[in-house]
């Protein structure tokens, strides 16, 4: 055998290896945490295999994580409470590793990206049926629950945010493979996958999900009508009332939470001030932070008293809100600039931003921008980084959209 039949034989080793563990991944994230954590490390220990520890400081995105880090990693010493210090970075140890095994993996193949992407749909499918479920059992329970902002169950734990964001970026990974599909059944099985993840995430009415479907339908029409037809991209653009009015006639969980939002906003016109309600606590949550950090500008009050601190803030200026309705900042920036200073969230701002410096003006650029913007969003209104759900959708779809597919056989 040749060298070079050697190493071919080597890389795809680990891309059939990651083929597995990402399908692990995947069905971890749906049914069992601990599945998820181990499919992680499966996946950064292949990819990093073989690897001189000298090649990863080449890694810019990796080296600019690991600088935030530190400063969390080195918050335990000025933070009281060390058993939520703990349980904080354990969260986020996966950044210390998977961004730098996505650095070194070797891309798929063409069926393999195919193959994947159906299974994923598959996967994802399922914990649709599995929620879906509980609206065919007690349709009447639930559509009562809409009223009052409860959710139909979901995989992840209940987390209707990460299950419903990764069901949106799928939806988009898909959109961008579709000119590539060259198996005949498989892409009308991925037609048939993202049409019912359309409906669901309406069903579902989760706003993140949503949102970030509509967003990228509004972007996607923008960017059809200026690179290839402008009628089709103005048609893009115009269907979204057309789907909203739809959805609200036809689909009574939507119109129900629709109504709730409306709601609550004008319950924040009034200046509620309960926690009763998601939209108006997280500002709250700001206001807070923001106070916490000018008094700890420079290393912030540490990772393991965050929550100590958010609690005090609420006991002196919103003493009416419940214990549990007590929140974290629903911002991962303010989260690390409150737990580690705004140093350490600079820093951060440079490692999230950082992906930005990799595109290029081409179709995939596109479609990874309107992810990376999608993600940042996240991170602007939700911890995403502070639970197991978030560091995996954040981390897994970052780099799955960077993939690289060979162009469309014509």
């Amino acid at each position: 055998m040749s060298k070079s039949t050697f190493l071919n034989n080597k890389l795809l080793d680990k891309s059939n290896i990651a083929f597995i563990c990402i399908l692990g991944m995947m069905t971890g994230f749906l049914v069992n945490q601990v599945m998820l954590s181990i499919s992680m490390m499966l996946f950064c220990v292949n990819a990093l295999r073989d690897i001189p520890p000298a090649k990863w400081f080449k890694n810019r995105w990796w080296l600019l994580g690991m600088s935030w880090l530190a400063i969390v990693a080195l918050s335990y010493f000025w933070s009281t409470d060390k058993a939520y210090w703990e349980r904080s970075f354990q969260v986020k140890f996966p950044l210390v590793l998977f961004p730098l095994a996505c650095g070194f993996m070797p891309a798929f193949r063409r069926e393999q990206i195919q193959k994947l992407t159906l299974l994923i749909g598959a996967i994802l499918i399922a914990g649709v049926g599995y929620s879906l479920s509980f609206l065919f059992t007690e349709y009447d329970k639930y559509i009562q629950g809409y009223r009052v902002s409860v959710l139909l169950p979901t995989p992840c734990s209940q987390d209707h945010v990460r299950f419903s964001m990764a069901l949106a970026l799928f939806f988009i990974w898909c959109v961008y493979l579709w000119p590539r599909l060259q198996i005949r059944s498989i892409k009308w099985a991925i037609a048939l996958i993202v049409s019912v993840i359309f409906i669901y995430l309406h069903i579902l009415a989760a706003k993140s999900g949503l949102l970030a479907i509509y967003v990228f339908i509004a972007a996607w029409g923008v960017y059809i009508s200026l690179v290839k037809k402008k009628l089709a991209g103005i048609i893009v653009i115009l269907s979204i009332p057309l789907i909203l009015i739809i959805a609200t006639r036809l689909i009574p969980t939507f119109s129900e939470r629709q109504d709730y939002i409306g709601y609550a906003w004008t319950m924040l016109k009034e200046g509620d001030r309960s926690g009763k309600y998601g939209d108006v606590n997280r500002l709250m949550s700001y206001k807070l932070a923001i106070e916490s950090i000018q008094e700890h500008p420079l290393l912030g009050v540490g990772c393991g008293d965050m929550m100590a601190e958010m609690k005090k803030g609420y006991q002196k200026y919103y003493p009416q809100v419940d214990d549990k309705a007590r929140l974290l900042p629903h911002n991962q920036f303010l989260i690390i600039a409150l737990g580690c200073g705004i140093p350490a969230m600079l820093l951060f701002a440079a490692w999230a931003f950082y992906p930005l410096t990799l595109l290029r003006r081409n179709r995939k650029s596109f479609f990874t921008f309107i992810v990376w913007l999608l993600l940042l969003s996240q991170l602007l209104i939700e911890p995403v980084l502070e639970v197991q759900y978030g560091v995996f959708v954040y981390l897994f779809f970052m780099w799955w959209q960077q993939q690289e597919m060979p162009e469309p056989i014509s």
